[in-house]
């Protein structure tokens, strides 16, 4: 039995040998399926494009994100336009469309919301009334100390939104009207962004800029210490600081970036609402992020924040006087014949339309550049930090045994003499340390004269108002300021209350850098100005730029200490952070938040709107061509009105860029207007300007439409044509629609326009241009026109609706269609 056992051991039968074979098969199977599955790629994974370096994964929790963006144009006819102190400089259409662009993020404890503005600066009014409605809807998760409203300083935007003295003369009052769209606008991009928040990533990136910025008061920079200035290669800073926001897949929601340069391509001679040349980035930003949406639409929101853009100016041309082409005097800015009026600087375009292009190219192409490449991924916890700050009454300690201290407001006389950017009026220079007796006389018989103390604190000012000294009606300036860091992992968010020059923003970047790494929690610490945030309070130069009173030194209206102050105040917030100690910042003593009734508004009220005899407001006077192709250029036939007898002349308008460009004009009422595909009626393709406003007294438009086919030769005539009459014109609309004419067909490609003249007889036109992108898709289109006018209904105000809508007209490649 046990040999025969032996026997069957040392023998396998065939089924034996077949079950081992399948048994040795099927692990190497398994082996190599491990290796494979363990060695290989996730299928799934895609390819990054060749310029977008791969992310690394996330080192930490991920922050939740959310990013909106909202509408804030406000009614854009007769109201005064931010930012030249122009009182005759009112709107009279659009050239762009002006957004609240807001970001948050949240570290699962701790929330902080960045907001960009197309505005010319934040109000203290403005922030007070947007916290109000925030605290009404959210109660304290948006707060003061963790909510930054920073404004892009376009001044084209409309006025009307403050609450002192100075800036309610200077803006026509308080405007409720224009108020209200930036609350709202405002108030609804955050609600957007809140809405929308999801896990995500936060990448930075930096790089140089250099063509797009220059020193207007190189000789106040110079004052500087040479030892100072010899660590910088510029006397402007050209650093662009981006943000990058993604979801956990890596798809873009949003950027935020910095660029220190004044938003000033849009001269003193515009009357149209525009972002200018940092709005005009955004744009182009997210047209490029979301494709086949209107302008103002689609998830991506890119926000161009302004920074240390004191003494910085994108008219790369540099100041001539204009009488004589040669340059201006260098110490104070003015020419020999017509004074600091005649003294101007332009560039880099040939007209402020292309300047605003060129620009904002620059900026957006810079900062596309920066976003893609970005891989320096942020992680760490936020932190907020708030204080007011009585900025008339703050002690400086110097060194161990000096103090200095802040002043009560003023203004000094190159104040008055404006900047190459704008001159002012009368006789007023740059660089004015001795005052003039004349007009200090006039200014002193009318609002008083300056106490001693004030004087002194000033010093080497020559003080022009002397408005901390001036209570009626109300303030003519703030003396509560806000002071205000927000921090997102190493980078820093120091929000300004005004324009601070380069150096200025170089100090206070280098003292909140030092102190937010002296406890060792934070290291390489990126610091980044945010301008014009919370509250305006002119500018802030350094105590050596401050001696030369250029306009920027004779801006800044708590003396020459209010740097010194500033670095103080901003170095506790710092320090405060750093220790994580927040909540011992004690609040300081709270802004006042002055009444309705209190206010005063200057603007007179709109008269009822009028029509010819035997017309409709929202008619179309001049109906668009039925085919327009996307190679050649067009202009359009507008039909003006002549007084109130319904005759109507024919005038060429250019349209906004090459290619192809239809244009619609009108009569009387607040409007919109949009670009509509005839196979989708409820849906638009391509936006002359978005959804109205709320129903707007101010008077209202209408539009009509006829594209011509131009020729080269009939472009030039056109232009020469304009050229000529733009030296007899002394209207200002007219004179900007002439500027469009003499420019022939170049422009900013692929906008609206939206232009509005209002004649006499209580009558008005509108004028809508679109100019079609090479992108746009091949169709059927028409051109709606939305707007309201008022009429007397026995001595009731009656506000009424009214839309014109042109003939359909194709879009093509050639003409045979």
């Amino acid at each position: 039995m046990s040999q025969k056992r032996a026997a069957c051991c040392g023998r396998l039968t065939t089924l034996e040998v077949t079950l081992v074979v399948l048994f040795i098969a099927m692990t190497t199977v398994t082996v190599g399926l491990i290796v494979v599955t363990v060695t290989r790629p996730d299928a799934r994974t895609v390819e990054p494009e060749p310029t977008t370096p791969p992310s690394p994964a996330p080192p930490h929790n991920p922050y939740l994100i959310g990013a909106g963006r909202a509408d804030c144009t406000g009614p854009p006819a007769d109201i005064p336009l931010m930012g030249y102190a122009n009182l005759d400089q009112t709107a009279a259409g659009i050239h762009t469309r002006l957004y609240s662009r807001a970001f948050i993020v949240d570290d699962g404890s701790r929330r902080v919301v960045f907001v960009t503005i197309d505005v010319g600066m934040v109000s203290q009014r403005l922030r007070l009334e947007v916290l109000k409605a925030l605290q009404e809807k959210y109660g304290t998760l948006y707060r003061r100390d963790n909510v930054v409203l920073s404004g892009t300083h376009t001044h084209a935007g409309l006025a009307g939104y403050f609450q002192y003295t100075l800036f309610m003369i200077t803006s026509k009052g308080y405007i409720k009207a224009s108020t209200q769209a930036l609350v709202d606008g405002v108030v609804k991009s955050i609600d957007i962004a809140h809405r929308n928040i999801k896990p995500g990533r936060i990448f930075m990136n930096k790089g140089q800029l250099e063509d797009s910025s220059i020193n207007r008061s190189p000789q106040s920079y110079e004052n500087n210490p040479h030892d100072e200035r010899d660590r910088y290669t510029f006397n402007t800073d050209k650093q662009v600081v981006v943000l990058k926001f993604t979801d956990l897949d890596g798809d873009g929601i949003g950027m935020l970036s910095w660029f220190a340069v004044h938003a000033v391509s849009m001269d003193m001679s515009n009357r149209m609402v525009s972002s200018d040349n940092m709005g005009f980035s955004s744009y182009l930003l997210e047209q490029d992020k979301n494709i086949g949406s209107l302008p103002g639409q689609g998830p991506f929101v890119a926000g161009f924040s302004s920074s240390n853009l004191g003494d910085v100016t994108p008219n790369t041309r540099g100041p001539v006087c204009l009488n004589t082409g040669l340059p201006c005097d260098y110490l104070n800015s003015s020419c020999p014949v017509g004074g600091t009026q005649m003294c101007k600087a332009s560039g880099p375009g040939e007209d402020m339309f292309d300047s605003t292009s060129i620009i904002g190219h620059n900026i957006y192409r810079k900062a596309k550049e920066l976003y893609s490449a970005a891989v320096e991924e942020l992680s760490g916890s936020l932190h907020s930090a708030h204080q007011w700050v009585n900025m008339t009454d703050v002690t400086v300690q110097v060194n161990a045994t000096h103090t200095v201290k802040t002043c009560k407001p003023a203004l000094g006389h190159s104040f008055a003499a404006g900047t190459t950017d704008g001159g002012g009026d009368l006789n007023f220079t740059q660089g004015n340390t001795e005052g003039d007796p004349f007009w200090d006389g006039i200014v002193e018989a009318l609002l008083g004269e300056p106490s001693n103390e004030t004087q002194a604190c000033h010093s080497p000012k020559p003080i022009l108002f002397n408005t901390g000294e001036m209570t009626w009606p109300l303030p003519w300036h703030p003396s509560i300021v806000d002071v205000q860091i927000i921090t997102v992992g190493p980078v820093a968010i120091v929000a300004t209350p005004g324009e601070m020059t380069t150096m200025s923003g170089r100090r206070i970047r280098e003292a909140v850098k030092q102190e937010l790494e002296s406890e060792g929690s934070l290291r390489n610490v990126e610091v980044v100005i945010a301008g014009l945030s919370n509250i305006y309070t002119h500018y802030i130069t350094t105590y050596e730029e401050y001696q030369i009173q250029r306009y920027e030194g004779a801006s800044t209206i708590y003396g020459p200490h209010t740097l010194s102050a500033y670095i103080q105040k901003y170095r506790g917030l710092a320090r405060a952070i750093a220790q994580d100690k927040e909540s011992d910042v004690e609040p300081g003593p709270e802004p006042p938040f002055f009444s309705d009734s209190q206010l005063f508004n200057l603007l007179p009220a709109a008269s009822v709107d009028g029509k010819p005899p035997n017309s409709t407001f929202g008619d179309v006077l001049v109906q668009v061509a039925p085919v327009y192709r996307l190679t050649v250029d067009l202009h359009v036939g507008v039909l003006r009105g002549q007084g109130g007898d319904g005759d109507f002349v024919e005038e060429q308008l250019p349209l906004v860029r090459t290619d192809g460009r239809v244009e619609l004009a009108v009569r009387h009422g607040s409007s919109s207007a949009a670009v509509a595909r005839s196979s989708a009626p409820t849906g638009t393709v391509g936006q002359v300007a978005p959804p109205a406003q709320p129903p707007n007294p101010r008077g209202p438009y209408g539009h009509s439409h006829r594209a011509m086919a131009r020729t080269s030769r009939h472009d030039r005539e056109m232009a020469l044509d304009a050229k000529r009459r733009l030296c007899v014109s002394s209207d200002p609309v007219e004179r900007l629609r002439l500027q469009c004419l003499a420019r022939g067909s170049s422009g900013i490609n692929g906008l609206g326009r939206f232009h509005w003249l209002k004649g006499s007889d209580r009558q008005s036109n509108v004028t809508v241009e679109w100019s079609i992108p090479p992108s746009c898709t091949p169709g059927s289109y028409r051109i709606q026109h939305f707007g309201h006018y008022k009429r007397m209904n026995i001595f009731l105000p009656v506000i009424t609706a009214y839309q014109g809508t042109s003939d359909v007209f194709r879009v093509t490649r050639n003409y045979y269609y």
